[in-house]
């Protein structure tokens, strides 16, 4: 069974007819109310472990009267048919009812360990992969193939991986190793660059920057506890070095 078209406007106008009623009650307790209940917190999974995580725990700290659950997932949710209060969300945001609040950027990086580079030589030009040991994340695109930018156009590279990975975690440790070069996103390699144990090469030719926001569902009357954590999400990541 499953529900009709109309079945399913009526449920999403449903909740958020239950929703706004919740806010309603809470902004019942005055406009500055204690932030209290449930809060419901997403993330991609690897930018919720590094950056996130311990965010919520700073902001469950002062506030005592607040809970938390996270859904930390590298796909993008319905906040509404999910049940969740805020998002962090990374890349262009589609038109929407949500409001936005911009924090940052992260770039496409490609990198490889300092011993790697030493060994084999660090990359001069995009082409130059070709003769490295690629390691490919699966769970970013499945295209054989890595964008650059020169002279202000899009540089498609076709590439050739030694390695494919579904798990970004594990790219890192093994680039860390001195195993080969790889690519990901700037702030999933960021804690390894600040110790030493990755280094970024190609840097001359990396994309524009893809923007960061903090999202939720926008409303008349928004939770004390909603607004509260936006507003420490929102000062906490704007100071995250990684992120800028």
């Amino acid at each position: 069974m499953r529900l009709t078209e109309a079945g399913a406007r009526f449920l999403e106008h449903g909740q958020r007819l239950l929703l706004d009623l919740q806010a309603a009650e809470e902004a019942a307790l005055g406009a500055h109310g204690v932030p209290r209940g449930m809060l419901r917190v997403t993330a991609p999974m690897l930018f919720g472990r590094l950056y996130v995580t311990p965010i919520l725990g700073a902001f469950l700290d002062l506030y005592p009267e607040v809970t938390c659950q996270t859904l930390f997932l590298d796909r993008s949710v319905n906040l509404m048919d999910e049940g969740l209060d805020v998002a962090v969300r990374i890349g262009v945001l589609p038109d929407s009812t949500l409001t936005a609040i911009r924090v940052g950027t992260v770039r496409w990086v490609t990198f490889a360990a300092p011993s790697y580079l030493e060994k084999f030589g660090a990359p001069e030009h995009p082409r130059d992969l070709a003769g490295h040991r690629l390691i490919q994340s699966v769970s970013v695109s499945e295209a054989r193939e890595w964008t650059y930018a020169e002279a202000g156009d899009e540089l498609r590279i076709k590439i050739e991986p030694r390695l494919r990975m579904n798990t970004n975690d594990a790219i890192v440790a093994l680039a860390a190793r001195g195993w080969g070069v790889s690519r990901l996103l700037s702030y999933q390699i960021a804690p390894d660059v600040r110790r030493g144990r990755l280094h970024p090469v190609l840097e001359d030719y990396e994309l524009p920057g893809i923007p960061i926001h903090v999202v939720h569902r926008e409303g008349r009357m928004t939770s004390p506890k909603v607004r509260a954590c936006v507003d420490f999400l929102v000062d906490r990541l704007r100071a995250e070095p990684a992120i800028r």
